[in-house]
């Protein structure tokens, strides 16, 4: 009989438990979902810059000796700018004959055409900028540079973003927390622990078509905090 009495005693506390059981699991359940966004601006640390150039004439040799010479003028322009030989490439030019393009016409005045590129590859981003804007000097002295050539554009790039990465984070998640803290004050609730946190993915822009060289950097994290009562 003592038995019975007992086991009945845990089914009714157990009964009387759960609904406390019950709410907690609820409140387990009331959740807010943030997002933290974090953005700066940076300057480029590195940059490719192609020269592009051409050079025309009858003669093949008189017109590759023409490109030696514009090759050394440009050689001579970006060492007096301070930019080491490591960082600078010259590719061999391209040659177009129209009388050895079968879907041409003849009736232009040159035979060949010669397209040369330079290429300066380097961290030396403000010699760069200075230097292009210099480029009048070239000119004057006889080298046709080829402006908006879309095979070879110059490109700016920050490679530094892991030197960021933990600053930014921190900076996302810190305004995340803020917006959820925000939220559940609203709400009459309390902000509780991290159920989940996402890292999005970092981004790189130009900040606008005028100046490449500076870029935006953004990153946006997702996180789900627990509300409690």
């Amino acid at each position: 009989m003592k038995k019975v009495i007992v086991i009945a005693v845990a089914v009714v506390l157990a009964g009387a438990m759960l609904p406390l059981s019950v709410a907690k699991l609820k409140s387990y359940d009331r959740t807010v979902d943030v997002k933290g966004l974090c953005e700066k601006e940076v300057k480029a640390d590195k940059v490719i810059w192609p020269l592009t150039y051409k050079v025309m004439g009858n003669d093949l040799s008189a017109a590759l000796s023409e490109v030696d010479a514009d090759n050394e003028r440009i050689m001579s322009f970006l060492r007096k700018g301070g930019i080491a030989d490591a960082d600078i490439t010259v590719k061999a030019p391209v040659i177009s004959d129209k009388y050895a393009n079968e879907y041409g016409n003849n009736d232009r005045v040159y035979r060949y055409l010669c397209t040369c590129v330079i290429t300066v590859c380097t961290s030396e981003v403000d010699k760069v900028l200075s230097l292009q804007t210099g480029l009048s000097e070239l000119m004057k002295g006889g080298v046709v540079l080829t402006a908006n050539d879309w095979e070879n554009q110059t490109q700016y790039k920050f490679e530094a973003l892991n030197d960021i990465k933990p600053e930014m984070i921190e900076e996302a998640t810190a305004n995340a927390r803020e917006a959820a803290r925000k939220f559940a004050q609203d709400s009459g609730s309390r902000l509780g622990k991290i159920k989940s946190a996402t890292q999005g993915t970092f981004s790189i822009e130009d900040r606008d078509t005028n100046t490449p060289y500076i870029k935006k950097v953004r990153v946006v994290t997702y996180v789900t905090y627990y509300l409690n009562r």
